[in-house]
């Protein structure tokens, strides 16, 4: 007779008569069932298990729904298979609402649009930043309008990478973060547009030269930045939501992998240097 010892886990699973799971679904915090469901396939994922669940409670989508196998535990990913899980063929699973999601796509859209439009305003000098006398007049500094081009090019490329070059590993997050995340980039924006625009503003101590270098500066960072998100997206081309070490490419601007393990940000880093050197000693009279 042929023993069961050695038999690989599916194998066992096939030859039994057990051929469904039974999974009960409790809240994570007042321990209480919610929901079970029979005849649940082994081979059902933790996504297919929210949507099951989803149809019992329509306001619970499953980017909202965080499954567990221990109220305390990390969330159970949407690809991992039920038989794989360290349940018996009656499974307790307990689920904590995430709050209301927001997709990643739409989130950058928000965070990176909110400051074209912030700066614009100190730009055009709305009478309600600098008074009425200077209401809607321009600056005599050049310098002043290219800083608006570079700011507007930055974000309006951010904006056209978040359409077309990024790809989220994870589909949504809570619509609570966006807030301080536009707070941030927002804010910034205006704390940045209200000197740089200010009808006291002055040129920078050393004049073209220093102009100059912080544009050259500025432009090799935005080229450097865009090449390593390509080169991340790359990544993930195939659609998978699995990670993938990156690595330098023939692009000279993604060689920077082989000293730090981000260097988008580390062009980031530069861009906001450029900047601020090409603005350095700003003197209101």
């Amino acid at each position: 007779m042929a023993s069961w010892r050695g038999l690989p886990h599916r194998a066992i699973m096939s030859s039994s008569r057990i051929s469904f799971f039974e999974v009960e679904i409790l809240d994570c915090k007042t321990k209480q069932q919610l929901c079970f469901l029979d005849k649940v396939e082994p081979n059902h994922t933790v996504n297919d298990i929210k949507l099951m669940f989803h149809k019992c409670y329509p306001q619970w989508y499953p980017a909202r729904q965080s499954i567990r196998l221990d109220p305390k535990g990390r969330s159970l990913k949407d690809e991992e298979v039920l038989r794989e899980l360290p349940v018996g063929t009656t499974a307790t699973l307990y689920f904590r609402d995430l709050g209301p999601q927001i997709g990643w796509t739409m989130v950058f859209l928000t965070e990176y649009a909110g400051p074209l439009f912030v700066y614009f305003l100190f730009y055009f000098r709305m009478p309600f930043f600098y008074g009425l006398a200077k209401a809607f007049t321009s600056s005599p500094h050049s310098v002043v309008h290219l800083a608006c081009c570079c700011h507007s090019f930055h974000y309006i490329k951010r904006l056209i990478e978040t359409i077309f070059v990024h790809r989220f590993s994870h589909g949504t997050m809570p619509l609570k973060s966006i807030v301080k995340n536009c707070f941030y980039y927002w804010g910034f924006a205006a704390w940045l547009a209200y000197y740089i625009n200010h009808p006291l503003y002055t040129p920078p101590s050393y004049g073209k030269k220093q102009i100059s270098l912080s544009m050259i500066m500025f432009l090799i960072c935005e080229t450097g930045n865009f090449s390593i998100h390509i080169a991340l997206s790359n990544l993930k081309i195939d659609g998978s939501r699995s990670r993938r070490y990156p690595f330098p490419t023939r692009n000279p601007f993604t060689w920077l992998f082989f000293f730090v393990s981000c260097p988008n940000y580390t062009y980031e880093v530069g861009i906001g240097n450029s900047s601020l050197s090409e603005h350095v000693l700003i003197r209101l009279h």
